[in-house]
This record gives structure tokens, C-alpha cells and sequence, in this order.
């Protein structure tokens, strides 16, 4: 039996036989052989999968990715990615930080793209360097030569320190939290230069869902 794995046919199919499905199949299926991570995208709602379907749906694709189907986050459409991320709830992100491999593959993704989304010409003459601590993880936004280049570690002093949950952080980098909001209401903090980090997200273009 071949399996239809279009878009139409993935949204008939309930969180569990899609959480199952993608589990079972291996990356060179032929039916994967016309199917991209956008197209399973648009079959996803998070609000329709429980607490930790969400997580073992991120899993499940990346382990497909891994073996070599076209199903890495990092081909997803920003607006694909960020429509997911606003539709899910604060217990299925938190569960899918409580996965650490997963935790660092979604992050990864998300500080991979703020070089992509950089507005060089916003940027203008400004060089800086900020650092995001999200749980245990920390990662280095250098901003020179109107280019963002994004490091795992510290390698240089910061102007800012940012700090914030996993959640809020992909909230506010998919265009579903504002930082002046998240600041006042102290879920995220500022070491540094207070007024340069204000403004650090408007040197990128935040995808929208």
C-alpha cells in the first residue's frame, strides 16, 4: 500500500497516525520522494496535538531529516515555521525543551535564520555583540561589517546580555512576542546596554505567521 502523504491527505489524518506514520516510514520511502518539510507543515496544528505529540513530531521528522529526506527545519518557509511556533502552547514547547537534543535542534534553527533575516541595511556602521543565554544554552549575535554572524559559546564581551526562557525566546524571534512587552513584564532580562537590546530585533525581519 502506497502512502499519500499530500497535503490534503496529512490533514485528514489525526495526530496520532501522522506522529505514527512519520515514525514508521524511513527516509528513502518513495513516498517521500515529492513530499517537503512545507507540505508537512501545512498539514500541522499544533493546537490538535496533545503535550508531547508536538515534541515526538518534531523528533519524528528529524530523524527522517537525518537519514536524508527533504524534511530539515531549516527548508521550512519562515511563515510556515512561524505559524506553527504561535500555535503552540507554553506545555508543548516546554516539553520540547525537556528533550535536550531537540531543544538544541529547534535553537539552532531559530539563530540560524536570524543571519538570514538580517536588515544589513538597517544596520548601518553598528558593530556589537549580544549574547542570548536560554536555559543552559548560550549563544553570540555579532553584529560588523553590516552582517550578523551567530556563534554557540561566547567569543567575545558583550554589549548585551539577553536572558529568557526557550519559550519566550521563540515567541519573540517568530514575531509572537514583543521584547518591550517580555521586558516589562520580566521574563526577559537585560544585562548591558538597555536601550541597544530594545532595538536589536529591528535589525532583522521577523517572519510572520
Amino acid at each position: 500500500m502506497t502512502l499519500d502523504l499530500t497535503t490534503e491527505a496529512i490533514a485528514k489524518l489525526s495526530p496520532a497516525e501522522l506522529i505514527s506514520t512519520l515514525q514508521q516510514i524511513t527516509p528513502d520511502d518513495p513516498a517521500l520522494v515529492d513530499v517537503n518539510i512545507d507540505v508537512i507543515a501545512r498539514g500541522i496544528d499544533p493546537k490538535k496535538l496533545g503535550k508531547d505529540d508536538f515534541a515526538a513530531l518534531l523528533n519524528a521528522l528529524g530523524a527522517l531529516a537525518d537519514g536524508g529526506a527533504d524534511l530539515d527545519l531549516s527548508k521550512m518557509d519562515p511563515s510556515n515555521f512561524a505559524r506553527i511556533i504561535s500555535r503552540a502552547s507554553k506545555d508543548q514547547i516546554e516539553a520540547v525543551v525537556a528533550d535536550p537534543a531537540l531543544r538544541v535542534r529547534v535553537l539552532d534553527e531559530v539563530f540560524r535564520r536570524m543571519e538570514v533575516h538580517f536588515r544589513s541595511d538597517r544596520a548601518g556602521s553598528t558593530r556589537a555583540v549580544v549574547h542570548f543565554h536560554v536555559l543552559e544554552d548560550v549563544y553570540e549575535a555579532i553584529i560588523e561589517d553590516a552582517q550578523c554572524t551567530i556563534n554557540k559559546g561566547v567569543t567575545r564581551e558583550a554589549r548585551a546580555i539577553v536572558t529568557l526562557t526557550p519559550a519566550d525566546f521563540l515567541k519573540l524571534a517568530t514575531g509572537n512576542a514583543s521584547a518591550p512587552v517580555l521586558f516589562m513584564t520580566g521574563k526577559l532580562k537585560v544585562k548591558g546596554d538597555l536601550g541597544f537590546a530594545a532595538g536589536f530585533m529591528s535589525l532583522f525581519n521577523i517572519p510572520k505567521a
